[in-house]
């Protein structure tokens, strides 16, 4: 790995103009995320999450985006590291990256759970083993191995005959931003850079440079 320093990548994407995103960031992020799946981007949805802890303490992890309405909407085990971080800060960004299209976005703002029946909702859906691990398994927390967590696999299995009902442990978050940046790679490293902020009700929208 010793030749990293002189490795290239060459990005050849189109300019990229503020009116071509729109005048709503979050539909916006939307329409990347389909169009990124659209030229074979794989888990398009896939967003890292960072968080910092009460004591300011970073963390990073990729979730997965599950809806947008006036924010992005994720799901997760209420009593991991994201969530201690999440009750305590109430904010977090994420970072949407294609690298077969050279684009990025960023979002950051603050975050507050989603109601218990839009959580319902969605657990609803999950397949049935994703259901049960969401049940059994105590995110983040210490295993003494792998069949500790087998076993409480099995053991919600066992006792749910059919679908799993939702546990209180888990459930979603909506992150509202009130900033968001669309990133298109360029030739020469003179990349397209826009950037919304919230300011009221509307957003200021300015190009940053690369």
């Amino acid at each position: 790995m010793a030749d990293l320093w002189i490795r290239r990548e060459d990005y050849e994407g189109q300019p990229l103009a503020a009116d071509e995103i729109g005048k709503d960031p979050v539909a916006a992020i939307g329409a990347w995320v389909q169009n990124a799946w659209d030229q074979g981007e794989p888990q398009a949805n896939a967003m890292c999450i960072a968080t910092v802890s009460a004591t300011g303490v970073p963390s990073l992890r990729t979730v997965l985006l599950k809806g947008l309405d006036h924010g992005l909407l994720f799901f997760t085990n209420y009593t991991s590291t994201k969530a201690t971080d999440l009750a305590a800060t109430g904010v977090a960004a994420v970072n949407f990256t294609w690298l077969n299209i050279h684009r990025q976005v960023r979002a950051s703002g603050s975050v507050a759970k989603l109601t218990p029946q839009q959580s319902d909702d969605y657990f609803a859906t999950r397949p049935r083993g994703s259901q049960i691990a969401a049940a059994a398994s105590p995110q983040s927390s210490p295993l003494s191995d792998r069949a500790e967590l087998e076993d409480a696999f099995a053991a919600v299995a066992e006792a749910n005959d059919g679908a799993i009902p939702r546990p209180d442990h888990w459930g979603g978050y909506r992150l509202v931003p009130d900033r968001v940046e669309f990133w298109q790679g360029r030739p020469n490293r003179m990349h397209d850079r826009i950037e919304f902020s919230r300011v009221g009700d509307g957003w200021k929208v300015q190009r940053l440079a690369p």
